[in-house]
């Protein structure tokens, strides 16, 4: 199955009793709770090779938005998949970044997991094949856009972030 940049489909939570996965074959995405209550809630970032359990989703489903354009494909769940998976490290993971006291140390945070995890080596920086709003970073940080903005703004100051140009990335000294 494939999907272009941008799109998100719900994944539905009705062949709950069903254990199957969803494999990220090519690209990135991001995994997210639909439910009124959390808001969009991102649960993780999952990108080639990672594996998603249709059968561990809460009881609204989840969305998956293809940050990068996205293939994957519906298979059964193995033995050796019985433990953790890669949303629940994901989640884990959010959730230590969440709990740093200042906003300024849970975005160096966030942008050190999503480097570490999902970005590349360039030249003098580090690089992310995708965008995330500004929404987004204060969504992941628990912090208002404005406050991301400020942060984001005065990294791009110092020339330590470069968000601009036509490129969908981002990169990081």
């Amino acid at each position: 199955m494939a999907m272009p940049r941008l799109q998100t489909v719900l994944l539905d939570p009705a062949g709950r009793g069903q254990a199957t996965v969803l494999e990220v074959m090519e690209g990135v995405c991001r995994v997210y709770c639909p439910c009124e209550e959390t808001e969009g809630m991102t649960l993780a970032f999952l990108q080639s090779g990672d594996r998603l359990r249709t059968d561990r989703l809460c009881s609204d489903g989840a969305c998956v938005e293809a940050l990068t354009a996205l293939k994957f494909r519906r298979d059964g769940v193995g033995e050796d998949e019985r433990g953790m998976d890669a949303v629940n490290e994901w989640t884990l993971q959010l959730l230590r970044v969440r709990h740093l006291g200042q906003a300024e140390q849970r975005l160096h945070a966030l942008l050190a997991l999503l480097v570490n995890r999902l970005g590349f080596r360039c030249s003098d920086a580090f690089q992310l094949p995708f965008r995330l709003t500004h929404d987004r970073f204060g969504e992941l940080i628990g912090a208002t856009r404005v406050t991301t903005t400020r942060l984001l703004s005065k990294w791009r100051q110092a020339e330590l972030l470069d968000m601009s140009g036509g490129e969908l990335v981002m990169r990081f000294s």
